[in-house]
């Protein structure tokens, strides 16, 4: 497997893992998204993180030396207010345990927050979840509501370490209701397919890259994109050589990208 840097037209790159670490700026970013730019090489940034509004993130992007526009962020927040928008009429009551970003993104689409009539629990990461959340969540899926979830993501990179992602949260209610929530995020292809549209690219030049196997290296695949794996977040080295699921290219981090990269055109 390898990448065939000189036919990319197009990055698509996870957040958390890749550019951070909670509130740590990972090492070469503003060098690397300077090396697209310098290149013609477009860029968007798609993340299972549903914590943050669009808005927010550009702000954030923008300390830390990335250039980007609201139209080159997909969140799972808004990704899973494009799936509602697509299944359920405006204004069908929501229950949702999560953040700024999935309530944002469900009030601009006109999906009000009614947690007496809800008739869909959206879950989103929750960094203040409580126990009187997950049980609200139970009891309106039991009474009937639909059960969706931003992403799957089990653990989130701290710079202190692994936490407890969305995923965890979704197996605390699962379990309460054995019923599976419908999940949106990473690994499903659409975060791609909505990113490529963006870019403007073909899949066989718009690379994926990112920092898990299982979320962005598997969804780039199905996407039929090559992909690349930083080994600055969530997978291990060895993780990577032992997994059934193989990216393209495996790099310590995005300064060793860009050194391939470059050795590749010859610049």
């Amino acid at each position: 497997m390898s990448i065939d840097f000189s036919t990319l037209r197009g990055v698509i790159s996870d957040l958390d893992g890749v550019l951070w670490r909670g509130s740590e700026t990972l090492p070469h970013v503003p060098e690397f998204f300077a090396f697209l730019r310098e290149h013609g090489i477009g860029y968007a940034l798609a993340t299972n993180n549903s914590m943050s509004t669009v808005g927010a993130y550009v702000e954030k992007l923008a300390r830390v030396g990335v250039v980007a526009a609201r139209e080159q962020i997909i969140t799972s927040a808004v990704a899973t207010a494009e799936y509602i928008v697509r299944h359920y009429a405006p204004g069908t009551p929501v229950y949702v345990v999560g953040q700024a970003g999935i309530r944002e993104a469900l009030a601009e689409r006109g999906y009000p927050e009614d947690p007496a009539h809800a008739q869909i629990v959206v879950v989103g990461l929750d960094l203040d979840v409580t126990y009187e959340k997950l049980k609200r969540a139970a009891l309106c899926i039991r009474a009937g509501a639909d059960f969706i979830g931003t992403n799957g993501d089990r653990t989130f990179p701290l710079p202190e370490g692994l936490v407890p992602g969305n995923g965890s949260l979704l197996a605390a209610i699962q379990a309460a209701t054995d019923r599976a929530p419908i999940l949106i995020g990473k690994p499903e292809a659409a975060m791609f397919d909505v990113a490529r549209e963006i870019l403007g690219t073909q899949p066989d030049e718009t690379l994926a890259l990112g920092d898990r196997l299982d979320t962005d290296i598997l969804g780039g695949q199905r996407a039929g994109l090559p992909t690349a794996l930083v080994l600055t977040g969530i997978t291990t080295a060895e993780e990577a050589g032992a997994s059934s699921i193989q990216a393209d290219g495996i790099f310590s981090d995005l300064a060793a990208l860009q050194q391939a990269w470059s050795a590749a055109l010859n610049v």
